[in-house]
């Protein structure tokens, strides 16, 4: 659900019927463990006020979520909510993305509920809302706020393909090297919750890593130097399959996915109008698309929901510890791309591909991870 913000051209509002129905999917092994306990106490309280009915699944196990919401009749609520963790949220989007009727019901309002230990959404949107930098049970007060009031608006989605044939569906980022390692190495820390990250940080900066590939992306804004965008893209080639032509507007397939028309497949080289990044030694890799990684990282203080930009950050090897970690404290304000550093490089983008040049260093999509190998999106 959106923030009480006043729509910018373009966008369309909703609010929520009154009285509401809504379908809450939680996790009560996210984040420390209480999504539960925080649920009973702070949400649903605010939601019996605001008349909001809900109906709670809790689940039980990896994928319950997705394969609930890709097989479940969903007419029969107004909202889904998800309280937990981003990762929760990234499986009920791309189970929604799998049911045939896809296009309609990601019509239907998403409402995130932090109770995982990141949390990068919620506290996105808790700053899009012009709410002040807050935390734990204050972000989950915030966020149900803004439930209750029900007003809606688009969110991007961005369409990931793989070289080994999978499409995923990703609301929040994907990253390569050292965030991803901090991210995956410090689940088994879980149980402290959004300090996790700070333990995770210090033991990936202890064995500082460097990881080789090709990074390419198409520029939101055209740099000197880089071809113009052709000005007829009458062949778009969606997912991987070469010469796939596009049919005219309204005769897919129904149920058929929304095609990849800026990408070529993984196996041709990319446009003429791309950029190459020359350098090819990195320590990590992001493509964000809301402006905070996690509860304490405002990465991308321009971002927006619905601004149609991938946020695209990559730090070239070469930059000392205490430079990266410098970085990552400057980033808890918003305020990393002032101190100017070399080797960290920002640029809004439409599209990126990244190449390993190996199977090494974990991948991430949403905060899950993913084998390492070719990816765009």
């Amino acid at each position: 659900l959106s923030p009480p913000l006043p729509p910018r051209l373009g966008d369309s509002y909703g609010v929520l019927p009154r009285p509401c129905r809504a379908l809450v999917l939680l996790n009560p092994q996210s984040g420390a463990g209480r999504a539960l306990e925080d649920f009973q106490a702070v949400v649903q309280p605010m939601l019996a006020e605001a008349d909001i009915a809900t109906t709670v699944f809790i689940t039980e196990r990896p994928h319950h979520a997705h394969e609930k919401v890709r097989d479940e009749d969903l007419s029969q609520w107004d909202t889904l909510v998800v309280m937990a963790g981003d990762g929760l949220l990234y499986e009920v989007v791309n189970g929604l993305m799998e049911r045939p009727d896809w296009e309609d019901i990601m019509k239907k309002p998403l409402c995130i509920l932090p109770g995982g230990s990141g949390n990068a959404l919620a506290a996105s949107i808790n700053h899009y809302a012009g709410n002040d930098h807050v935390a734990k049970k204050k972000l989950l007060t915030n966020c149900a706020f803004i439930l209750c009031k029900g007003l809606h608006t688009q969110m991007d989605l961005v369409s990931l393909s793989t070289a080994s044939g999978k499409r995923l569906f990703s609301f929040l980022g994907f990253g390569w090297g050292f965030i991803s390692d901090v991210d995956i190495d410090s689940e088994k820390y879980r149980r402290l919750g959004n300090a996790r990250f700070t333990l995770g940080t210090l033991q990936c900066l202890a064995k500082l890593r460097v990881y080789q590939g090709r990074l390419s992306y198409l520029p939101a804004v055209p740099e000197q130097g880089t071809a113009p965008a052709p000005r007829d893209s009458h062949t778009p080639i969606t997912n991987g399959q070469a010469g796939c032509i596009l049919p005219p507007a309204g005769t897919e397939a129904a149920g058929a996915l929304p095609a990849d028309s800026l990408l070529v497949p993984l196996c041709q080289p990319v446009p003429t109008h791309w950029t190459v990044v020359p350098e090819e030694e990195f320590v990590t890799v992001y493509a964000i698309y809301q402006s905070h990684l996690g509860t304490n990282l405002l990465m991308a203080p321009a971002a927006q929901l619905h601004d149609g930009c991938i946020h695209l950050f990559y730090l070239k090897a070469g930059i000392s510890r205490v430079a990266l970690l410098k970085l990552f404290l400057a980033m808890a304000r918003g305020t990393h791309l002032d101190l100017n550093c070399p080797h960290l490089r920002y640029v809004p983008v439409r599209a990126f591909r990244l190449e390993p040049r190996a199977a090494a260093g974990i991948m991430t999509i949403d905060g899950e991870a993913l084998a390492c190998e070719p990816v765009q999106g």
